[in-house]
C-alpha cells in the first residue's frame, strides 16, 4: 500500500535554502556541553512546527529562529532573511529572538532578558507562538533527558550555573503557552517543564 502524497511537494526551494542558511550561521557551533551540532536541535524544531500544522514559512523560520541571535550582525542578518524569504519569516525570526547579535557586544544581563522575552510573548502572533513553543519544547526536553544522566552538574552548562533560574524561566514560558495557545502543545511542554521542576528539586535535596 503506497504512503499518502499530495500533488505538490510541501516543502520547496525555499526550505533547501533556509537550512542552507542555518548551516552558514550554526555550523560550526555545538549545543552547550555536548558534541551536539546546533543543526539538531533547529531541524527538531521545525520538524516539531511541522507536526503541529505550521506551513513552509513558519518551518523555515523554525530553522532559522536563532540566526539573529547567533550571527555577529543580527541586524543585517534579518535583513537577509527578509531578503531571501520574505517580511513573515523574517518577522517569527524576529519575534523569537530574545536579542539581536552584534561582534564584540555582550547580550542584556539574563535575568532581564528573559522576563522581557516572557512579556514579548503576550504580544506576539500565532505563527511567533508556534515557533516559540516549538524551540521552547525542544530545548526543555533536551535539558530533561541530560538532567537525569548528569544530575546537578547540568546546571554548570548556563550562564546563571542555577537550576532555579532555569525552572523558574520554563514554567513562565509554559504558563504563558497554555493561556495564549491552549491544546497540545502547550499540554505537551507544561508536562516536561513539570518533569524538569521535580528532578531538580530532587537533586537541590540530594546536594
Amino acid at each position: 500500500m503506497s504512503e499518502p502524497h499530495t500533488d505538490e511537494p510541501m516543502l520547496g526551494p525555499r526550505y533547501l535554502d533556509g537550512f542552507v542558511l542555518a548551516s552558514e550561521v550554526h555550523g560550526r557551533q555545538l549545543r552547550k556541553g555536548s558534541n551536539t551540532p546546533c543543526l539538531a536541535h533547529l531541524m527538531g524544531v521545525s520538524a516539531l512546527v511541522l507536526e503541529h500544522g505550521g506551513d513552509e514559512d513558519c518551518a523555515i523560520a523554525g530553522l532559522l529562529h536563532d540566526a539573529i541571535e547567533d550571527s555577529d550582525d543580527g541586524n543585517q542578518m534579518s535583513a537577509l532573511i527578509a531578503a531571501r524569504f520574505g517580511e513573515r519569516v523574517r518577522g517569527i525570526v524576529w519575534a523569537c529572538s530574545d536579542a539581536v547579535g552584534a561582534r564584540g557586544v555582550q547580550k542584556p544581563e539574563w535575568h532581564r532578558r528573559k522576563r522581557e522575552y516572557i512579556a514579548h510573548l503576550e504580544t506576539v502572533d500565532a505563527d511567533a507562538l508556534l515557533v516559540s513553543a516549538c524551540d521552547k519544547i525542544h530545548n526543555a526536553r533536551a535539558i530533561v533527558a541530560d538532567l537525569r544522566v548528569l544530575g546537578e552538574g547540568l546546571w554548570q552548562r548556563f550562564s546563571t550555573r542555577s537550576g532555579e533560574d532555569q525552572v523558574w524561566y520554563y514554567t513562565s514560558l509554559a504558563d504563558v503557552f497554555s493561556r495564549r495557545m491552549p491544546g497540545p502543545l502547550a499540554d505537551e511542554l507544561q508536562r516536561v517543564v513539570d518533569e524538569m521542576g521535580v528532578l531538580e528539586r530532587a537533586g537541590h535535596e540530594r546536594a
